[in-house]
């Protein structure tokens, strides 16, 4: 069997699982986020296991499960927990739910992660929009052979080469702004850096990175939005600063301060997303 096969098989055995809902909204939680989950009302629940050919986290803080229902009144399917690369899977592995969100029918994504702040302006638990990425992982998930049925018969996209101007939409971070200024909260953007891992950066990376016009350094995200860009899925991307990057802090770098803060920022991150599930299903169920 194919790659586009497997996302099939997978697509077949969920919406044998979801039934009728058909959520347009995609919603990605990252390290520590995961209990947002908990807010998606009437869900339907698939662990990844479950799931032929889904790939399985192994890193605190993911619990690895499917949560689809309704959140802020719209259908939404949530990935509670994501894998990465340095986990020792591939990239068409670690984009391979993204491919199963986008044969679903999702047509716009919140990919959220925890992040180093490189930007010394940023305070811990602060929560940053992502205007831009740079891909240092040293690889893209698109390397081989260009599989144009995962463009869906959308215009513009499964190209072999694609635009990537506006990687994260600025219609939906427009919306994102507008959404937590009702909580009393102001959005800053940021530019978002990924870095393979799993080892943190040295001081001297960050200042490097620094330079080249990043404010967040993180271990995700990157890869999923090269892929749902590739499928013509809008992103929508927010960072939660959970650490303050190598020689920006006395204190020393360790997952275990990343997960308690990221669970710190979880009820504002809460609130945030009830909101924008509902404007943004209302942005992409206006189009055809």
């Amino acid at each position: 069997m194919s790659y586009f096969d497997d996302v099939q098989e997978a697509v077949t055995f969920l919406r044998e699982k979801l039934g009728r809902t058909s959520p347009r909204v995609g919603i990605v939680l990252g390290s520590g986020l995961g209990t947002v989950a908990d807010t998606v009302t009437s869900p339907i629940i698939v662990p990844y296991q479950q799931i032929p050919h889904f790939p399985r986290s192994t890193v605190e803080g993911h619990s690895g499960r499917i949560v689809a229902g309704v959140l802020g009144g719209a259908q939404v399917i949530v990935m509670q927990g994501r894998v990465h690369f340095y986990e020792g899977y591939s990239l068409s592995e670690v984009t391979f739910p993204m491919r199963v969100l986008g044969a679903l029918g999702i047509r716009a994504v919140i990919l959220t992660n925890a992040a180093g702040g490189i930007s010394e302006k940023y305070k811990l638990g602060q929560l940053v929009l992502i205007s831009d990425h740079i891909n240092m992982m040293g690889m893209n998930p698109l390397v081989g052979p260009n599989e144009p049925e995962f463009g869906f018969g959308r215009t513009d996209a499964g190209l072999r080469f694609f635009d990537m101007t506006e990687a994260y939409s600025k219609r939906l971070r427009s919306v994102a702004v507008q959404a937590a200024e009702l909580d009393g909260v102001t959005l800053e953007e940021g530019v978002y850096l990924g870095v393979s891992g799993p080892s943190f950066e040295t001081p001297a990376e960050i200042r490097a990175f620094r330079t080249m016009g990043a404010t967040l350094v993180g271990m995700s995200t990157v890869p999923e939005t090269i892929v749902a860009r590739h499928m013509g899925i809008e992103v929508l991307g927010i960072s939660c600063v959970t650490n303050l990057a190598a020689g920006l802090s006395t204190t020393q770098l360790s997952h275990r301060d990343v997960f308690e803060t990221g669970k710190q920022s979880e009820r504002r991150l809460a609130s945030l997303m009830e909101r924008l599930a509902m404007w943004i299903s209302a942005v992409v169920d206006s189009e055809p």
